[in-house]
This record gives C-alpha cells, structure tokens and sequence, in this order.
C-alpha cells in the first residue's frame, strides 16, 4: 500500500486486483453472457477474410460466378450476424458496468460513513470530494463505456490472431513479431503511467482541499487579510496540478505516435514473407491475401485496445484512491467492546498534542458524575475543545485515559457510543429533505409527536408550524431556507431524540441570540434532566446555571467548583465572572 499527499490511504495493484475481480464475481453471469457473446460476434468476424481468401482462390482456379455468389452471401450472413452479436454483447456489458458502479458507489458511501471524524478532519475534505467526485466517475466511465469495449475489441484481436495462426503458422509467427515493437511502447508507458496518474489525482485532491477550505473560511480570510497567502496557495497548487497532468499527456504523446507507426509493420511483414512463400509454391495468394486482411482487421481492434488501456491507468489509479478507503481506520474496527458499569466519566493525567502544533492538553484531570451539568470555562486556546472532542471519543489522548464506566470512550462501538455520549457544535448541517427526514436521522422510529416536542424542547416549533407544509416542508435549494440559529435548533432536536446519557455542548447555542440562548439551554436541561450535560461555556450564564464549573488555563483544569464557591474564591472564574457580568449590566 502506498499513499498520496493526503492522509487517506491508496490501494496497492494487488488489492486493486482483488477488488476487482469480486466486483466481477458479484455479477458473474452477466460478465459470462457478455464474454460468449463477444466471442461468438468475433467468430463471425474472421469468417469474412478467410471467404474473401476462398473467393481469390476460387477465381484464380476458374470457378463460375455461382461459386463466388454464394460466398459473397456467406459474407454477408457472417456481417450481419456479427453486428447483431455484437450489439447485444454491448448490451449485456453495459448492464454490467451500470450494476458494478452502483455496488462501487455505495461500498465508497459506506466506507466514508464508517471513517472516524478525525481521520477525515486530519486528511480534510477535498480529497474525499475529488475521490467521491472525479475518481468515481472516471471508474463509472470505464465500466460502463471503456470496459465492455475493452472486454470486446480483444475477443476479437484473439480471434483475428487465431484465424492467421490457422492460415498458416509462419504468417502467425511474423504477425507476432511484428507486433514487438507495438509490445515495448506499451511497456514502457505502463511503467510509468500509473504513478503518473496517481500524482495527478493527488494533486486533483490538493486543489479541491484549497478550494473547499478558502470558501469554508471565508469570512476569517477577510478579517485577517489572507486573501493573498490563499491566492498563493491556491496559484501553488493549480502549478503543481497542471505539471502532473502535462507529464500524463507527455507520455500520451510518446505512447500513441509510436503505437500509429507500428500498425503497419505486421502487415508488411505478412505480405514479405507470404509473396516469398508464394513464390516458392508454398502458399496461395488467396492465404496471403486473407493474412493480409485479418491484419488489417487487427488494426482497429489493437488500436481501441491501446486507447483503452491508457485509460484503464487513470481509471485504475482513480479505482485505486477510491478502494484505498478499504485500508482507512473505522470507526467499527474495534468490534464488540466492554460494557461501562455506569455513566461515570474520569479523565486522568490527559495530555493532547496536535500533529501541527504543540502540547493542548498538559495532564488534565477531571471526574464528571452521573446526572451532573457540568461547564468548562476559559480563555480562547485553554484547550475546552479539545476536551470535549477527547470526551466524546472523536480523539485519542496521547497519554492518559478518558473513561466512561471504567471503559474507554474511543474503544466504544459506534452504536454503543452514540447513545452514551453525543457532541453537539456550532457546525450544523441541514440535509436535503424535509423537515421530518432531518430530524428522523436521530431516531428514525420517531411519531410525528414526539418529534413536535423535540422541537419544541429546543424552541423550533413555532417556526416549524409557520412552515407552508409544516414537517413536510423541503429545506435547501428549492425550498425553505434555514438559517443559522434554525440549523442549530434542528440539531439540537435531533439529540433530543437520540437521547444521550451524556450531552457534550461546544458552543452549540452560539449563533442564537442570547435571551434565546439561555431558553434552549434550559430546555434542553429540562428535557434530560437526569442525564449529564457538559457544556463548554463563552457565555457565563451557562455557568452560572450548571452544577458545577471547571476553569481550564493553559491545558489544564485550575479551578473546578460550584457558581458561588469560584466566585468566592476569588480566582480566575471570578475575574471571568466580574468583567463578563460588568459588560452584561453595561450593556
């Protein structure tokens, strides 16, 4: 296995074999119809220069017009026959290659799905997207178009091949050995044609992910004036991209002028050695000039044979990208796991490093009850994010363990850990669909009324209601459009459905309002009550509200008490508390 400039893996040439031939095995009865099919429309095919060699025998010997008649209609017959053979052999291909990608597209879907979302923050968006994109859609093509095409032009470069082999063996060994050179083009291009082809989907990838992370922060360019650092990168990896994809079209450029040239050789050799042979009463015109013939007819089979091989080296580094998400990590990799004795979270001597940058976390420990509300407080880069997602399972510490119920949280099934804990962001997504299919996502046995009072647990109903079709109502393009504190209701109400024990919330209100804010927060708080909600905390409302509060510097938790105790202390959360509460009286 090796890997491109992303941190997705890419399929090795023997897991790309193997992928393909259970593709095949999936639908093997029609790629066994498509392969009798073809090989019966090229018999048909090389019937026709052999009769056209009988008829130059048959004149040369002095037979009648009848004769020469009725091979012509044998000619025809056999024309005819191969071109409705091979139709219906396209046919059956094309059905297959439809079947083969549907299979491929959802194995890709099922796969990204079961990624862990650390794996796809860390390689990033774009290459998933050029993966799922371009590389899949170069794979469709060669199913649907390039493979049957390919299954069917060397049925029939055999058969030609067969039939001069049959005329007479030396013709055959010439015809072979003429096509030597033809052989060492295409040697020398597959050497080099699959890297090639794998740079230039890796640099596809690069833009893709400069692009996607730009638009996605565009706002945070504008305020910190990086339009130009972007232009550049972005400028960096367009060259980058072109190079690779100037250094496929070189090899293009070697491989097909080379390939033209060598057509002809074959030919000239067949019709040297035949008129040799013939000279010496060895052979009839009517063998040379049917050698001659099939030759001739292998060029159009040979010729679409090399056009499709050089497009079976990008589809096949595209289908290699595609199948390297086999070799990725999962999120159900672990198999069954223990069961937590109970709800109780302890995270003890934690410490968190970013691939990219130093230490977050420096040794945090922290006990979180059953039941318990509990806010993490802090400046900006104490590390609370960082917390909540190594609370949630998305991270592993570095060292240290996070446990729930004396089990690792990472080493929890995704089912089991879905419905233990659930982080909930200000990154909210609203699917294509209706209302009703959004929220279903949580729980999809949900009754129309108990997915009204997740909504109205989080203040959503009212805006629902007012909806032309109520939970029937498309979002999106062509429907109606949320905004952002809308998105953040919908999601909210999904993890009311879901019905964590533990409700991780980062920053999950923070693009409501904040009189809105602190109802949904309280809502929420009602509405699993019994449950342990962890709220990371920029608004000191929250806190106030909470059990108990944590205050994390610097990468580790300094304070951890109730409201009144921290504010009577004296220390950090009480500095917090005074300038947060002094600007909200202002205010």
């Amino acid at each position: 296995m090796t890997t491109d400039t992303g941190l997705l893996p890419v399929a090795d040439r023997a897991s790309v074999r193997r992928a393909t031939g259970r593709l095949v095995r999936a639908d093997g009865r029609a790629f066994a119809v498509a392969l009798v099919l073809n090989a019966l429309a090229a018999g048909a095919g090389v019937v026709g220069p052999w009769l056209v060699g009988r008829i130059v025998d048959d004149v040369r010997a002095g037979r009648g017009v009848a004769a020469v008649d009725r091979l012509a209609v044998w000619i025809l017959v056999c024309a005819l026959a191969q071109l409705l053979l091979a139709r219906w052999a396209r046919y059956v291909a094309h059905r297959f290659g439809e079947r083969t990608l549907a299979r491929v597209r959802e194995r890709y879907v099922d796969r990204v799905l079961g990624l862990p979302a650390s794996v796809v923050e860390r390689a990033g968006t774009g290459d998933l997207t050029a993966r799922g994109t371009a590389d899949v859609s170069t794979v469709g093509t060669t199913l649907r178009d390039v493979g049957p095409e390919l299954l069917v032009y060397s049925v029939q470069a055999l058969f030609v091949m067969g039939a001069v082999f049959a005329l007479d063996p030396l013709l055959g060994l010439f015809g072979v050995l003429g096509l030597t050179p033809i052989t060492l083009a295409l040697r020398w291009y597959l050497r080099r044609a699959r890297d090639g082809y794998l740079a230039e989907g890796a640099a596809t990838s690069e833009v893709a992910e400069i692009v996607a992370a730009t638009a996605i922060g565009a706002r945070t360019v504008e305020a910190f004036r990086l339009q130009g650092r972007r232009t550049t990168a972005s400028r960096d990896a367009l060259e980058h991209s072109r190079r690779t994809r100037f250094y496929t079209l070189r090899l293009r450029s070697v491989f097909f002028p080379a390939v033209e040239v060598s057509y002809n050789i074959p030919v000239v050799g067949v019709l040297l050695v035949g008129g040799w042979l013939h000279g010496r009463g060895v052979m009839g015109v009517g063998a040379v000039v049917a050698g001659a013939l099939y030759l001739r007819q292998l060029t159009e089979p040979l010729d679409m044979i090399l056009m499709r091989v050089e497009q079976l080296q990008s589809s096949g580094a595209s289908f290699a990208r595609v199948e390297g998400l086999a070799r990725a990590p999962r999120t159900d990799d672990a198999g069954s796991s223990p069961t937590p004795a109970d709800d109780r979270i302890d995270v003890r001597g934690v410490r968190y490093a970013y691939e990219r940058g130093g230490e977050v976390l420096r040794g945090v420990d922290l006990t979180v009850r059953p039941g318990e509300r509990l806010a993490v407080v802090g400046q900006s880069g104490a590390g609370k994010t960082t917390l909540s997602r190594l609370l949630a399972g998305i991270d592993t510490p570095g060292s240290g363990t996070v446990t729930v119920g004396g089990v690792p949280v990472a080493a929890l099934e995704p089912e089991r850990l879905r419905r233990q804990v659930v982080l909930v962001t200000q990154e909210h997504h609203v699917f294509l669909g209706t209302v009703r299919d959004n929220l279903l996502i949580a729980e999809p046995s949900a009754t129309d009324d108990a997915l009204w009072k997740a909504l109205a647990a989080v203040g959503a109903d009212d805006w629902v209601r007012d909806l032309a079709d109520g939970l029937d109502t498309d979002l999106g393009p062509g429907g109606h459009r949320t905004d952002g504190s809308q998105a953040q209701q919908l999601a909210l109400a999904r993890v009311v459905l879901a019905d964590p024990h533990t409700l991780i919330l980062d920053e999950a209100t923070a693009l409501l309002d904040p009189t809105t804010a602190r109802h949904t927060e309280r809502a929420l708080a009602a509405v699993l009550e019994g449950r342990t909600v962890i709220a990371i905390a920029h608004r000191l409302h929250t806190a106030h509200d909470a059990d108990r509060v944590a205050v994390m510097e610097d990468g580790l938790v300094t304070e951890l008490g109730t409201h009144d105790e921290l504010v009577a202390a004296g220390g950090a959360y009480a500095s917090l508390w005074r300038t947060w509460h002094g600007d909200d009286t202002t205010a």
